[in-house]
């Protein structure tokens, strides 16, 4: 870290990068296993995982950590709390204290079956043997389980895991911010479906070929500032991205040759989570500090350049000509307000990634809703899908003819990530409010978009975001970008202008006074 001169910190540092080293490697091992791996490689792919997370969990939990980490305290007890080496303490102190509460065979175990247990979703989905599936997620749910009890809670478990995933916030911070979300938009909801023939998507769903849809979005992520000497794009059974150091980010997507949003949007996506990790310092590299503040955070970026700036309006004027030329028999017969218009159609559908803005987060309360009564012991494994589907009519109207477009379309009950939904919604609510902060900071923004221009945003989240890597928790970065902590106000307006706009629906009605 520049300007480093604490001798306790840099024994520790010395310390932690052999560590961090084989968590990034238990990662490429990860990447492989769900982009190039062999159907065969399953059995042996979980127990290198279970190797590499047990002999890096031993490491780290070892008396050795504690004493280091004891010294650098005492040796930067008076530094500025933002600085680098406050800030690697403060981190490495919480990632030991938690870590320390969770045995090393009880970590191997669980990855070991957290990797065989992906490997059965593999199957199980296309194959819609929710029968198969089902021993290992009633495992997973097991672990989650097991996880919270280990890390302990005050009021619920899912905080433990939520923690996990997003750190500082609270189960019911969670749950009064979807109440809010849900009161808020379900009128917006309603309003759209009386009168959903305004926008025609129609053409979306003709005939396009996969190597066209992958050489058009790699143009425009290579625009926004995903670096691909640095990166890549692979295919995978669901589309994430992951980093092994902020020289090597990888994405991923898959294809769907008869509905374009899905891959294109997809790699928009994943881009900016890429971008994130791309941007953090180098000073930051393979100690406790490199990563994002939290995937909240992360989201925020993926949800702002897949939404915010990718279904908006001046980006579609700029883009559409290009997409054009591309796919000229498939859209002939369409301009660029019509297609800004089609690729924002609010729809209630089956599959969250490829749900619209304004129903998409309906999708993550039922998630989480049913996460909850999975740790509670309210709700069974085996009664997922009854469950899903029964919420799915409620919340949305609409239920899944199978359970592969039902409780298996996600890839992460299988991987034991459970806590992890509430997450996306939450970067949802913060891409608004970093990305009017944005706006304010630099009120041309929307022209240079149309223009193609995405170097002013970049450099602004890169400033802003993407330098501090885990620097800060969540709700101090996001005040020390934009001078508040979480605000739903600023995505609930940008909602319902937008939305209201495209399908001429009055402004909403409630006061929102006093919200938060």
């Amino acid at each position: 870290m520049a300007g480093m001169t604490h001798e306790a910190v840099e024994r520790l540092k010395a310390h932690m990068a052999p560590i961090v080293d084989l968590y990034a490697a238990g990662s490429v091992l990860s990447w492989d296993q769900q982009t190039h791996m062999p159907p065969g490689g399953g059995r042996a792919r979980a127990e290198q995982l279970a190797t590499l997370r047990r002999l890096s969990h031993e490491m780290f939990t070892a008396p050795r950590t504690r004493e280091l980490l004891e010294a650098a305290e005492a040796d930067t007890a008076r530094l500025d709390p933002d600085s680098d080496e406050a800030a690697l303490i403060r981190m490495t102190r919480r990632d030991y204290d938690r870590a320390t509460k969770l045995p090393a065979e009880f970590v191997a175990e669980r990855t070991r079956a957290q990797a065989t247990s992906v490997e059965v979703w593999r199957r199980a989905r296309p194959a819609n043997d929710f029968a198969l599936f089902h021993p290992h997620l009633e495992q997973m749910v097991g672990f989650a389980r097991r996880t919270a009890d280990y890390l302990g809670y005050e009021d619920h478990p899912y905080d433990a895991l939520l923690d996990l995933f997003e750190p500082q916030m609270t189960s019911r911070e969670v749950t009064a911010l979807f109440a809010e979300l849900r009161e808020r938009t379900v009128p917006l909801v309603r309003a759209i479906g009386e009168r959903r023939e305004v926008v025609d998507a129609a053409f979306l769903t003709h005939e396009y070929e996969e190597a066209k849809q992958e050489a058009f979005a790699r143009a425009v992520v290579e625009r926004f500032g995903y670096d691909f000497s640095r990166g890549g794009l692979a295919r995978a059974p669901h589309p994430f991205a992951t980093g092994f150091s902020r020289d090597d980010v990888r994405i991923t997507t898959r294809f769907d040759r008869r509905y374009l949003p899905s891959a294109v949007f997809a790699i928009f996506h994943e881009a900016g989570h890429a971008m994130y990790g791309q941007g953090s310092s180098p000073t930051l590299e393979r100690t406790s500090l490199a990563g994002g503040a939290g995937l909240g955070v992360h989201e925020s970026q993926s949800r702002m350049w897949e939404n915010l700036v990718g279904r908006s309006r001046p980006f579609w004027q700029h883009y559409f000509p290009r997409l054009r030329e591309v796919f000229p028999e498939q859209l002939a017969d369409v301009d660029a307000e019509t297609f800004y218009r089609a690729v924002n159609r609010v729809s209630p559908s089956l599959i969250r990634v490829e749900a619209d803005e304004v129903t998409y987060n309906l999708h993550i309360i039922l998630r989480y809703e049913l996460e909850r009564a999975l740790l509670e012991g309210t709700l069974a494994a085996r009664d997922l899908p009854e469950a899903w589907n029964a919420r799915m009519q409620e919340f949305l109207g609409v239920v899944p003819p199978t359970d592969a477009d039902g409780v298996m379309q996600d890839i992460h009950w299988s991987a034991g990530q459970i806590g992890y939904f509430p997450t996306y919604t939450l970067g949802n609510v913060m891409s608004a409010q970093l990305f009017e902060a944005a706006r304010r900071a630099h009120p041309a923004l929307m022209d240079e978009i149309g223009r193609g221009e995405f170097g002013t945003l970049l450099g602004w989240l890169r400033e802003q975001v993407h330098v501090h890597g885990r620097k800060f928790f969540p709700q101090d970065l996001l005040e020390r970008a934009t001078g508040s902590r979480l605000t739903s106000e600023p995505y609930l307006r940008y909602l319902w202008q937008k939305y209201g706009e495209i399908y001429g629906v009055a402004p909403e009605r409630t006061a929102v006074t006093g919200r938060a």
